[in-house]
């Protein structure tokens, strides 16, 4: 059955909504029930997939071949084909791995506070999310070990008991995102696999094909619905969201102690740890509307993924982008207000240097255009919306370029300056990454529920809990 021939909860007009943004006719009884389980569950059982879910993958899969291509050539010659050089040692590698860490934000924000905060609209984007996060955090993981030089070593890192008796360095800050990196991913991930066990049994179940009755079973863990099954599952699934809250917090705050624990103008700053969360988050609510609204277009799904919940979605990035602004602004402050001559200059080079126009497109994508999102008919304009959202991904890779670069390539002494020009290879691994996000994001849509059946038809059960924001 195609997804759009799904009648029970395919809006064909304007139908009345309930507080938490669903069509009322979506809490209709037993054939609405099913007709969840028929929309998003058919899109993994069908056989064919839309002809852009064909294009989009294709082009990813393009990308994710250059990225092979771009780390095997690493791998023979060296960090050499990157443009790093003295001063700038720190090039697109820490940009996109500061980058990527701060999209698989979101994800935990999505699932685990808004969960334990009971926002029910968090119900018909959490699994976007979760799996954006984990396939942010695959991207984000490669490039420390890529900067290595001996990627080959990484294991190094790691305190383990070898002959030599040498362990790692704990002052160094790679070594602590090995640890805040890995953590991060484990719990994601756990997090992840147990609110989709139940999902999973029900593709199980109404699988027809041999194949997909074993593949989806095995995930299953033998879930058989019962409600001793449940009761374990809510139980594990707040712990575990209560664990992961906190990792919103200390993951990027460990990554922003990276830059500040150093003495280098433009990093020393104690505000980098709230700055850096905030901004993780601003990103990654970007990065979730990016990949919902063509997705949700695709297969339909208009009435599980409502405007109300892109309105919320908006809503976040705003506040977020609004204490984003103010870190930019308090940097700016407190160069000029310590009379640091040093920090002065870095600011005064970030902002007419040679990489001006740089901080000044950084601006103008990351502060000024998401100034529209006050504007609530923005805010429930997908096509607006969607390239606000794009303007927001563009603007959080420029500031992390801006973070890097322009502190390192002019340091305290003029002898040593120098200019970073990213190569071929750069982009390269750059865009090459993107391609893995997207290659597995696809994969993601093709063989498991994009948004949690059960959980949405908790919604459809119990109207109650849905009127409740």
């Amino acid at each position: 059955m195609n997804v759009h021939d799904a009648s029970p909860i395919t809006d064909h007009g304007s139908p009345t909504l309930s507080p938490l943004g669903y069509p009322t006719n979506l809490f209709a009884g037993k054939e609405t029930f099913e007709g969840v389980n028929e929309t998003i569950g058919s899109v993994v059982l069908r056989d064919r997939q839309p002809r852009p879910w064909w294009i989009g993958f294709i082009i990813a899969f393009a990308l994710l071949m250059v990225l092979f291509l771009a780390i095997s050539w690493l791998l023979i010659r060296g960090v050499g084909i990157w443009g790093i050089n003295i001063p700038v040692a720190w090039g697109y590698a820490i940009v996109n791995f500061v980058w990527w860490i701060g999209i698989a934000h979101a994800g935990t924000f999505i699932s685990a506070i808004l969960l334990l905060m009971f926002q029910h609209w968090r119900t018909a984007i959490n699994r976007f999310a979760e799996a954006m996060t984990l396939f942010a955090i695959a991207c984000a993981g490669m490039f420390p070990l890529l900067h290595l030089g001996r990627p080959w070593v990484f294991y190094w890192l790691f305190p383990y008991p070898d002959t030599m008796k040498m362990w790692p360095q704990f002052r160094s800050p790679l070594v602590w995102d090995v640890f805040a990196v890995g953590t991060y991913f484990t719990v994601s991930l756990l997090f992840w696999y147990l609110g989709l066990v139940p999902d999973l049994a029900t593709v199980r179940d109404r699988a027809r094909k041999k194949w997909q009755k074993i593949f989806y079973g095995v995930l299953a863990l033998g879930w058989r619905n019962s409600a001793a099954h449940w009761q374990r599952h809510q139980i594990a699934y707040l712990l575990l969201a209560a664990l992961a809250t906190p990792l919103v917090l200390s993951v990027h705050s460990v990554v922003s102690l990276d830059f500040s624990v150093a003495q280098l103008p433009g990093w020393h700053s104690t505000i980098f740890p709230p700055y850096f969360v905030a901004g993780a988050i601003y990103s990654g609510f970007a990065m979730v509307i990016t990949i919902v609204i063509p997705v949700r277009k695709i297969y339909g799904l208009e009435n599980l993924i409502t405007l109300r919940h892109f309105n919320n979605m908006a809503n976040v990035m705003l506040v977020t982008g609004l204490i984003v602004a103010y870190g930019y602004f308090i940097e700016a402050f407190m160069s000029w207000y310590s009379g640091d001559i040093f920090d002065q200059y870095m600011m005064t080079n970030r902002v007419l240097g040679p990489y001006g126009w740089i901080f000044w497109l950084l601006m103008l994508v990351n502060v000024v255009i998401p100034q529209a999102l006050w504007s609530a008919r923005v805010r429930r304009n997908l096509i607006a919306l969607f390239l606000v959202a794009l303007s927001i991904n563009l603007g959080m890779w420029l500031e992390r370029f801006v973070i890097v670069i322009t502190s390192l390539h002019r340091d305290f002494v003029p002898s040593s300056w120098g200019m970073f020009f990213p190569t071929i290879w750069d982009w390269a691994t750059l865009f090459g990454s993107i391609g893995l996000f997207l290659t597995l994001l696809f994969l993601f849509i093709r063989f498991l529920p994009m948004i949690a059946i059960s959980e949405t038809r908790e919604l459809v059960a119990e109207p109650q809990k849905a009127m409740t924001l």
